[in-house]
C-alpha cells in the first residue's frame, strides 16, 4: 500500500511531501524514543509519534522510513517542516491517538511480522 493510499483511507493531513505519496508502506513503528526508532524501525516503515522537533526528520531519513505520522492533533514547528521538505521526508498529521492509528493501519493490512 502506498503512503497516498494510507493518507486517503485514514483521512490524514499531508504537511510535507505531497509529491512523495507513491512511497510504499511496508510496516509500521510506534515510538516516541528516538534511539528506539533508530534501532528498531525498518526501511519502509511508517513511524507513528507525538514528537515534533527536528530530530524526527533525521531519524526518519537515517532509517529510510516511508514517512512520519504525528498523532494527537499536534503540529510540528515550521523549522521541522522545512527540514523534512529539504530531506524528502513526508510528514502527515492526524487527531487520532497513536493506539487508534496503529490499529487502523493494522486493519488496512500494514504489518511486518517478525520472522522466526
Amino acid at each position: 500500500m502506498t503512503l497516498g493510499e494510507v493518507v486517503k483511507a485514514l483521512g490524514l493531513e499531508v504537511k510535507v511531501g505531497q509529491g512523495l505519496m507513491d512511497r510504499e508502506v511496508l510496516g509500521g513503528y510506534v515510538s516516541d524514543l528516538l534511539s528506539d526508532v533508530i534501532a528498531g524501525a525498518q526501511e519502509g516503515d511508517l513511524w507513528i509519534t507525538l514528537q515534533l522537533h527536528q530530530n524526527i526528520v533525521a531519524v526518519a531519513y537515517l532509517n529510510n522510513l516511508a514517512g512520519i505520522v504525528v498523532v494527537g492533533g499536534r503540529e510540528p514547528d515550521p523549522e521541522t517542516l522545512q527540514k523534512a521538505e529539504d530531506q524528502d521526508v513526508p510528514i502527515v498529521m492526524t487527531p487520532m491517538k497513536a493506539y487508534e492509528l496503529a490499529g487502523r493501519l493494522f486493519g488496512l493490512g500494514i504489518r511486518r511480522l517478525e520472522e522466526d
